[in-house]
């Protein structure tokens, strides 16, 4: 079965929020929620879903 996530690690995104650009560092499928979270190299402590992120 194919990921259907819209980014992979070391992409280049940017957050919707402040707008930085940050690269994937590892994502993971939350199978209650229905979503795919990510964690970045610049904030290594912080994830973020789909909704959050958007292309550079």
């Amino acid at each position: 079965m194919a990921d259907k996530n819209k980014f992979d690690i070391g992409d280049i995104i940017r957050i919707k929020t402040t707008d930085e650009l940050v690269t994937v560092n590892k994502w993971h499928y939350v199978k209650n929620m229905k979503e795919y979270s990510y964690t970045v190299k610049e904030h290594p402590s912080t994830f973020y879903f789909e909704n959050e992120l958007r292309s550079k």
